[in-house]
C-alpha cells in the first residue's frame, strides 16, 4: 500500500504537460475491436484503468504491445472471444463500453454489470434500450448481461438523458450496423468527438459528433488506423486550481482552451487570472479569492469530475459559495474528508454549502474516489502541517503520475509505502 505525504507547499511555479484524456482514451481502445488489422494509439496515459482495459482486450483476442511509452499497437485481426471476465469488470465502469463493438463484430456479447468509483448509481439502461431498438436481444441474469444479434440494424434512437457512455456504446455499434442509425439528445463531450474522429480514420460514416444528432451509416468493415488522444481537460483543470490556491503562477500545455470555458470561467469569476495560450493555458494566483456559485451540468457545463477541486478552492475564498450537483447523487462522499482537514461545509440534499475563509490544518485523509482524491490533495498543498491521503489507487486510475507532476512544480509530495 502507498500514501501520500503533503506538505503545506509554497506557489507552485513552472511547466506542466497535460497527459492524454482518460475519458477519451477507454472508448478509442474498447472501438478498436471493431477493426480488423493494426491500430496505433499515441498519448495513451499510463493509468489503472488503461492497463485494464488492455487486459480485457486481450481476454477477447487483441495483441497489445508498445514500442514507445504512450504509445499502444493493438491488433485486433482474431478478435475470437465475446466475454469480458467478471473480474476485470468490477475493477472499471468503462468496460460496458466493449458491450457495442463486441456484439457489432461477434454478434455477442457477455458483461457483467460495471464497477467502479461509488459516486453514485449510473444506470446502463439507455445502453441496453438503444442496442435493443437496433435489433438485440439482451439477457439479464445472476448479475450478467449477454446480448446478441444475427446483425445490428440502424435506427431512430432517442436518449432519454444525454449519456456520454451510452452515447459512445451506440456510435461504436452503429458503425458496423445496416443502415442508418441516427441518436438523438445524445452526449456532446470532446471525448465524443475524439471516439468518432477515430473510427472515421478506420472508415466509419459518422456526422455530427459533437451536436446532439449524430448519424451513422453502417460499413461493412473498419481497417485499423494510427491516432493521437485528445488531452484530459479535467486534469488541466485540476492544475489549474491547483496554482489558483497555492497562489502560484503555472503555464499549463498540451490543452485545448475551448474544452475548458466553463472552468476558465469560474476561476476568472473568483478573480483568478486566467490567459489562453496556443494550445496551453497560464493561471496566476495571489489575489484575494472570491466566492463563487457552480452547478454541474452535462458539457458544456461545468463538469461533474471538477467539482469536488473547486469545492477545495472555495474553502480558501472569501465568503460562502454554493455547489449544486445534478449530474451523480453520491458527489459528495469527499466533504467528510475535507471537513477533517478543517473546511465548513454543510450538505443539503444535492446541494453543498461551503464558508470560505477555512484555516485547514494536516490529517489523515482517504481518498473515496477518483476526484475526491484529486481535491484532497489541493487541500494538503495549503493546509498546514501535514497532510496523509491513503488510497492512492482511485486517484492512479484517473491521474498519470499526478504526484511527480505536482513535485516539479515545487509541491511538498512524496509517495511512501506503508505497511
Amino acid at each position: 500500500m502507498e500514501n501520500l505525504i503533503i506538505n503545506h507547499s509554497k506557489p507552485l511555479y513552472g511547466e506542466v504537460t497535460v497527459s492524454g484524456s482518460k475519458n477519451a482514451v477507454l472508448p478509442i481502445l474498447a472501438a478498436t475491436v471493431l477493426t480488423s488489422g493494426e491500430n496505433i494509439i499515441h498519448d495513451v496515459p499510463e493509468l489503472e484503468d488503461v492497463k485494464i482495459m488492455e487486459e480485457i482486450l486481450s481476454t477477447v483476442g487483441s495483441k497489445i504491445s508498445s514500442d514507445s511509452p504512450n504509445s499502444l499497437k493493438v491488433e485486433t485481426t482474431a478478435i475470437k472471444n465475446f466475454e469480458i471476465p467478471y473480474e476485470l469488470v468490477t475493477k472499471m465502469r468503462a468496460s460496458i463500453l466493449l458491450l457495442g463493438p463486441l456484439l457489432a463484430r461477434c454478434g455477442k456479447a457477455s458483461v457483467s454489470f460495471p464497477g467502479g468509483c461509488a459516486i453514485g448509481s449510473r444506470p446502463i439502461d439507455l445502453h441496453l434500450k438503444g442496442l435493443s431498438a437496433m435489433g438485440a436481444d439482451i439477457e439479464q441474469s445472476n448479475g450478467l448481461i449477454t446480448a446478441s444479434a444475427k446483425k445490428l440494424i440502424g435506427k431512430k434512437i432517442y436518449l432519454d438523458f444525454p449519456s456520454v457512455g451510452a452515447t459512445e456504446n451506440l456510435i461504436m455499434a452503429a458503425v458496423l450496423a445496416e443502415g442508418e442509425t441516427i441518436l438523438e439528445n445524445a452526449a456532446i463531450e470532446p471525448e465524443i468527438v475524439d471516439l468518432s474522429t477515430y473510427l472515421s480514420s478506420c472508415g466509419a460514416q459518422i456526422q455530427g459528433a459533437g451536436t446532439d444528432t449524430v448519424k451513422i451509416t453502417g460499413v461493412p468493415e473498419l481497417k485499423g488506423s494510427e491516432h493521437t488522444v485528445i488531452s484530459d481537460r479535467i486534469e488541466a483543470g485540476t492544475f489549474m486550481i491547483a496554482s489558483a490556491i497555492t497562489g502560484g503562477n503555472v503555464l499549463i500545455k498540451n490543452v485545448i482552451p475551448a474544452h475548458l470555458k466553463p472552468i476558465t470561467a469560474k476561476l476568472k469569476e473568483a478573480n483568478i487570472e486566467v490567459s489562453e495560450e496556443l494550445n496551453a493555458i497560464r493561471v496566476k494566483g495571489g489575489n484575494l479569492i472570491k466566492n463563487v456559485d457552480i452547478k454541474t451540468l452535462p458539457y458544456p457545463g461545468f463538469p461533474t469530475d471538477m467539482q469536488a477541486q473547486f469545492a477545495t478552492l472555495m474553502t480558501t475564498s472569501a465568503g460562502n459559495s454554493i455547489i449544486v450537483e445534478t449530474i451523480f447523487e453520491n458527489r459528495f462522499l469527499y466533504v467528510p474528508e475535507l471537513i477533517r482537514l478543517g473546511a465548513n461545509i454543510k450538505i443539503d440534499g444535492r446541494a453543498a454549502v461551503i464558508s470560505g475563509n477555512a484555516s485547514l490544518n494536516g490529517a489523515k485523509v482517504k481518498a473515496t474516489d477518483l476526484r475526491a482524491g484529486a481535491a484532497l490533495i489541493l487541500a494538503g498543498l495549503v493546509a498546514d502541517g501535514v497532510t496523509t491521503v491513503t488510497d492512492l489507487y482511485h486517484i492512479d486510475r484517473g491521474y498519470e503520475k499526478l504526484d511527480q507532476k505536482l513535485s516539479a512544480l515545487g509541491a511538498n509530495i512524496s509517495r511512501i509505502e506503508t505497511e
